[in-house]
């Protein structure tokens, strides 16, 4: 199961859970970045409005894909540039990953659903704040990324 997560310094934008028996591919998402433009226009339309929202994604072979780069330039998305092998520069790894993963390791469950509502509980969890640190901390690694 995978949980595919988008979120920004106030918190999350949108998420949801890649169907089963499916992979994260470019058709997929191409979907999901459409579903994003939605919510952007809903949870942060003074974003939307000024057309100052902005995507970084790391370099997956999905993200890099030509039908991607094609969706999000007929789109006007612009695209924050993500250094080649720089895990540490991915908020998610270093700060959401870790985070639902501490709160839910050891813990036993019974079905998909159980699974999927604890992940979404914890996901709500995070406050406000913890989105803002990761992103201060985000900012930090690329000021020793770039010396």
């Amino acid at each position: 199961m995978m949980l595919v997560v988008i979120f920004d310094w106030k918190g999350t934008v949108t998420h949801e859970f890649v169907p089963r028996g499916h992979m994260v591919n470019k058709q997929l998402y191409q979907e999901v970045l459409a579903r994003l433009r939605d919510a952007v226009r809903r949870k942060r339309p003074e974003l939307w409005e000024n057309q100052t929202w902005m995507l970084r994604h790391d370099n997956a072979p999905v993200h890099a894909s030509l039908l991607i780069r094609s969706y999000l330039a007929k789109h006007q998305t612009s695209v924050v540039p993500h250094p080649p092998y720089s895990p540490d520069l991915t908020p998610a790894d270093f700060f959401l990953f870790p985070k639902l993963k501490t709160t839910l390791k050891g813990r036993r469950f019974q079905t998909m659903e159980e699974i999927q509502e604890n992940a979404i509980r914890e996901l709500r969890a995070i406050t406000k704040s913890a989105f803002q640190e990761a992103f201060q901390q985000w900012k930090k690694h690329w000021e020793r990324c770039y010396r």
